[in-house]
């Protein structure tokens, strides 16, 4: 199983970005996909989450309102559209995928993208 992020860089505050995570190996439409940030000294955090089947979504209060979570099914993708940067928003950002139907389902997750918001 792979999860491989990308879209990561350096972005001015105020301004987007948008992250990708291309899945292999697994049975896209069977797991919850979601994303979580690291910021240095940070521990890891939960930005977004967009389940399987019923493709209900969640945030963290932080991002509310200026991230956006989506998956293509087709493609095996998850994105996360993230408006009107802060700082704050600069970490590293990892894709992550659990397999709900079980008590104890799969759970993968990515290498990990940098993004850092600066002037």
């Amino acid at each position: 199983v792979q999860l491989v992020e990308s879209g990561g860089g350096l972005e001015q505050p105020g301004g987007s970005l948008r992250l990708s995570c291309v899945a292999s190996g697994l049975t896209f439409t069977d797991y919850q996909m979601s994303w979580y940030r690291q910021a240095p000294g940070k521990d890891r955090e939960l930005v977004a989450t967009i389940d399987d089947f019923s493709y209900r979504t969640d945030y963290a209060d932080s991002v509310k309102g200026l991230f956006t979570i989506w998956r293509d099914d087709v493609e095996s993708t998850v994105y996360l559209q993230m408006n009107s940067l802060k700082p704050q928003d600069t970490a590293v950002y990892y894709c992550h995928a659990h397999d709900t139907r079980a008590i104890w389902g799969k759970i993968y997750w990515g290498q990990g993208t940098q993004v850092t918001v600066s002037p």
